[in-house]
């Protein structure tokens, strides 16, 4: 049995399909990378296995439990084994260590050295007592990882997690990617960058108009013309 189970997954606004027939399945310590153009789907995708939305069809099932038709309360528990990092994070108002801990504190734990490690990790060291209003987009996107790793959360979910990162950031949070698939995290990665896809996942998918593409290794995948895929492809 898979650990994250998507099947014929869609979505639609307004009589408008947005994702279509999305199937794939999933184990821990897997990084999938989802590659597309701008409106593909990519980002309503991560939302749906978040749970912050939900399918206009078919099903999600996490350890062969569906998610879809659960209670609030237990839809709530499945959302825990979660974080999910935006293209553009929100900081709450108050210090970055305030902003980090934010998800340890709505679960009643208090513990100060996951959050130093946290802020370690992404390059952030000696930043707890800054103004979280006065950080830079950089700055915000890697104090929005690190109140996503201090929750430890099984499946992470990362939308352009380096976009707006310098060279020696953007690596460090590559590093960190593939620490947590080493230990057993499932990590879904989308992203427009082909070569962080490339040293970085498991598997690829391309999401075009709603629809996936293509899928498997990334030698594979990257190996596929326009020809094979009947698309324009990105690459």
């Amino acid at each position: 049995m898979s650990f994250l189970e998507l099947e014929a997954l869609g979505k639609a606004y307004g009589g408008v399909d947005v994702l279509q027939g999305i199937s794939i399945n999933l184990s821990r310590g897997e990084i999938l990378g989802i590659i597309g153009p701008t409106g593909s789907g990519k980002t309503t995708l991560l939302r749906l296995v978040n749970l912050l939305e939900a399918p206009s069809s078919g099903s999600i099932r996490l350890d062969g439990i569906a998610l879809n038709d659960l209670p609030e309360k237990e839809k709530l528990s499945a959302r825990r084994r979660m974080a999910m990092v935006f293209q553009k994070p929100v900081m709450f108002k108050g210090s970055v260590q305030e902003n980090v801990s934010y998800g340890l504190k709505i679960r009643g734990k208090k513990d100060q050295k996951i959050v130093r490690s946290a802020l370690e990790a992404v390059n952030l060291s000696g930043y707890q007592s800054r103004d979280a209003s006065s950080l830079s987009g950089g700055e915000i996107q890697r104090v929005a990882l690190a109140r996503a790793l201090v929750l430890q959360p099984e499946i992470l979910l990362l939308d352009e997690p380096t976009a707006n990162l310098d060279p020696k950031s953007a690596a460090a949070i590559d590093s960190i990617i593939q620490s947590l698939a080493g230990q057993s995290t499932l990590v879904i990665l989308a992203t427009h960058n082909m070569l962080q896809c490339k040293r970085l996942a498991s598997r690829v998918a391309v999401l075009m108009k709603g629809r996936m593409v293509a899928v498997g290794e990334p030698e594979e995948v990257f190996d596929l013309g326009q020809e094979q895929l009947d698309i324009a492809v990105p690459w």
